[in-house]
């Protein structure tokens, strides 16, 4: 697979690859829309030599291989290919290749700019996790450089793994045609107006050597409004300002990487001038006349070749040929065949040790953790416990050995020691504290971890102390919630499970308050949101990268009716499930309670139940004590409405499935269990309508009833129509075997796959 679409390395590496005995090669079809890859095209010429099946094809040719292919086309990569050429490009690419691709890795490395190597871009892409993910891909991942010299600035962990596959021309012999009658400089700078690199490049041409005639070359993502800067030409194009112009200026001094065009020019006949220090000095261009060591050398032999110094001119282009030789085809055959075959040898060596490990050596299964960060109750415990158990059954179902942990807080006043015995006994449980590193604690813990280039970019962070290794024995670290106020210090993968971002809607935070939330998002190696109104908070509001972000279904528990479906009325009342935040709407629940009772004779009484239910009306939390003085005084309030608490689960599914129907009168939460369990019980429900709860709906197939939750009359009338249509409603209800379908068994595998791509 050669992972790549570089116009002029395509030509030369897919020639080079056939002539050593590579039969079959891959190329992708689509490639990212930015200037960067001003030089890329898409071949479908290799795809008439391969002897896979067109289907395979097929999903093949329509992955995107610099973001995110799916499980399915690495699968099919992985029966067909040995090899795999590739670029850095996206974290997320990276992460992708090297998790799923069994065979050899060949990280092309052609070169990098302004004192930065290899492995430094490789700790940007990684959040300076590089040196570790280099020990992880071991003698898998080869350095595959351009250029044989590449090595000698990277750490020794990437050096000692190079293999020389040097870039070089399909054709390099001198042209015929060069004229120079354009008495202009030609000088190549792509994308002046963003790239940092090129407008300085760009501004020091300028500089120097503006006043001189002369043409900029190379795309241009913005415009410019300068007549000089030529932008974008066809190839056509080029290859007459290469015969027409008068001569080439090329401005690098780089160590570490070469562009194409000098070469060109070379071929073309048309005089280069250069500045002394760069790689074309490795090349053969010590000695050449067009080699200059000052501006002021370049100032005056660019001015005599402008002139028509002919002399000049024959001098630079009798010599400059020499430069075509280090790029010759044939003189990286045998290079490239010596490298090729010990790709080929230690793929054959890994695979016969791989089969003989298979036969003496079980290894360690993968461990996740899924960590509750608060103490959590009610339904968002409820949550965690699924999300666990989804993991375990999805890596199950799909053949793999995987043990789940569930961490939650030290903490015996919220959690006893019963709370977790509804789990299965395979997912273990584990109680934590968090614990705060200073920067220079987070450093030393990281190198201990072997992170050698790692360092902080916060003054604090979080770990977390659960008595054993810090959660470092496991592989993946699953957080319910983005509630962090520190960063966690990335020992593992980390993943967020964010459910809402209520505080977007809801004042629920003092301003600013929500950054460390953010931050925790965008650090985050994938978020997972249920619904898609919360999949786009987290991509404009939280900022989290499209490609980071995986929208999962919905979980929720297996609900079995107790009653005998005998025909037996439901008791005269209906439950309101809630609890003490800003975000449950109490003031306008309660207000329309009220009319409900006094201007529309509402006949069914109300039991409110929920974490800290039991208080509200007597310990009311700050915002709700002025509602809350008005609801004790009033007598309808105080009789119809019983304030139940948090109930036992059997307790709460006995009042529930005795009930006429639930209200959720919530404005923006994902309150979904409390609807779906009413649907599982035979239950119907009242919601407050908005998108969430609407994609809720859809998936379960629940047929909910809707009420405006911004209007307490709407909210009245709707519980006075829900009181008439209850019943009628129960016809409208899912039945068991549509829940099953949306059950966790049904579910896991998805979890499973989202989780695996982190691993």
């Amino acid at each position: 697979m050669w992972l790549l679409n570089h116009d002029s390395a395509r030509a030369f590496e897919l020639k080079m690859l056939k002539e050593i005995g590579v039969g079959e090669i891959f190329t992708p079809k689509s490639y990212p829309a930015e200037i960067s890859f001003r030089s890329a095209s898409v071949s479908y010429e290799e795809d008439a030599h391969l002897t896979i099946p067109a289907d395979d094809l097929t999903v093949l040719n329509s992955q995107d291989w610099y973001g995110q292919p799916s499980q399915a086309a690495w699968d099919i990569a992985n029966r067909y290919f040995d090899a795999c050429f590739f670029t850095l490009y996206k974290p997320q690419a990276f992460s992708s290749l090297t998790t799923r691709f069994k065979g050899a890795l060949l990280w092309r490395a052609y070169g990098q700019v302004q004192g930065v190597n290899h492995s430094q871009l490789l700790d940007a892409l990684t959040q300076q996790l590089g040196n570790k993910t280099l020990q992880r891909l071991g003698d898998r991942l080869w350095f595959a450089q351009a250029h044989d010299h590449l090595h000698v600035n990277e750490p020794p962990i990437l050096a000692k793994r190079k293999l020389d596959l040097p870039l070089g021309m399909l054709d390099t012999t001198l042209r015929e045609g060069w004229r120079g009658g354009d008495g202009r400089i030609y000088f190549l700078c792509p994308d002046i107006g963003q790239n940092a690199h090129y407008k300085s490049v760009y501004q020091e041409f300028k500089k120097q050597l503006g006043d001189l005639p002369h043409a900029v070359a190379g795309s241009q993502a913005v415009e410019t409004d300068a007549d000089h800067v030529l932008g974008y030409v066809t190839a056509e194009e080029h290859a007459r300002n290469m015969r027409e112009f008068r001569v080439m200026f090329y401005h690098s001094q780089e160590k570490y990487q070469i562009h194409y065009h000098p070469f060109e020019a070379v071929r073309a006949g048309m005089p280069l001038v250069f500045m002394a220090g760069g790689m074309l000095d490795r090349l053969g261009g010590l000695n050449l006349p067009g080699r200059c060591a000052t501006y002021a050398k370049a100032r005056e032999k660019l001015k005599r070749l402008l002139a028509g110094d002919t002399v000049l001119q024959q001098q630079i282009a009798d010599s400059q040929a020499i430069l075509l030789e280090a790029m010759a085809f044939k003189s990286k055959i045998d290079i490239w065949r010596e490298a090729l075959e010990r790709v080929r040898s230690h793929l054959s060596r890994h695979h016969h040790d791989n089969m003989e490990r298979s036969l003496i050596h079980v290894p360690r299964c993968k461990r996740i953790a899924v960590v509750v960060p608060l103490g959590y109750r009610g339904g968002s415990l409820r949550g965690s416990k699924l999300l666990a158990q989804a993991l375990q059954l999805g890596a199950v179902q799909n053949g793999q050995v995987v043990e789940v942990t569930l961490l939650h807080l030290d903490d015996p006043q919220t959690y006893t020691h019963t709370e977790f015995e509804d789990l299965p006994p395979s997912i273990k449980t584990r109680s934590f504290k968090w614990r705060t590193l200073k920067a220079d604690e987070a450093r030393r813990a990281m190198r201990y971890a072997g992170h050698t280039h790692w360092e902080p970019r916060s003054s604090e962070y979080l770990v977390v102390d659960d008595g054993i290794k810090q959660l470092e024995d496991c592989d993946l670290w699953v957080v319910v919630s983005d509630r962090i106020l520190r960063p966690l210090l990335p020992l593992r993968p980390v993943v967020h499970m964010v459910y809402d971002y209520l505080q977007r809607y809801v004042p629920i935070l003092p301003k600013g308050a929500d950054k460390p939330f953010i931050n925790a998002a965008r650090l985050a190696t994938q978020v997972w949101v249920t619904t898609e109104f919360t999949r786009q908070d987290a991509l404009q509001y939280a900022g989290v990268n499209a490609e980071r972000v995986a929208k999962l279904p919905m979980l929720a528990p297996a609900f079995v009716a107790k009653r005998p479906k005998n025909g037996a009325l439901p008791l005269p009342y209906f439950v309101w499930t809630t609890n003490s935040a800003l975000y449950k709407n109490h003031e306008h629940a309660l207000r329309a309670l009220k009319l409900y009772y006094d201007n529309m004779d509402g006949t069914l009484d109300c039991h409110v139940t929920g974490v800290n239910t039991q208080k509200l009306l007597k310990q009311p939390p700050e915002h709700l004590k002025h509602t809350m003085a008005w609801v004790r005084n009033h007598e309808q309030l105080k009789r119809r409405l019983h304030w139940d608490g948090e109930l036992p689960e059997d307790d709460y599914q006995n009042l529930l499935e005795s009930s006429a129907f639930l209200w959720h009168a919530g404005r923006i939460d994902n309150d979904t269990f409390s609807v779906v369990e009413a649907a599982g019980l035979g239950v119907p429900a009242l919601s407050s309508d908005y998108p969430p709860m609407r994609e809720i709906d859809a998936q379960f197939g629940l047929n909910l009833a809707w009420m405006d939750a911004g209007d307490p009359k709407a909210m009245a009338r709707a519980l006075k129509d829900m009181e008439a249509q209850h019943l009628a409603r129960r016809a409208l209800l899912p039945s068991a075997e549509q829940l099953a379908s949306q059950s966790v068994e049904r579910l896991a595998t998805t979890y499973w796959k989202a989780a695996s791509e982190c691993l």
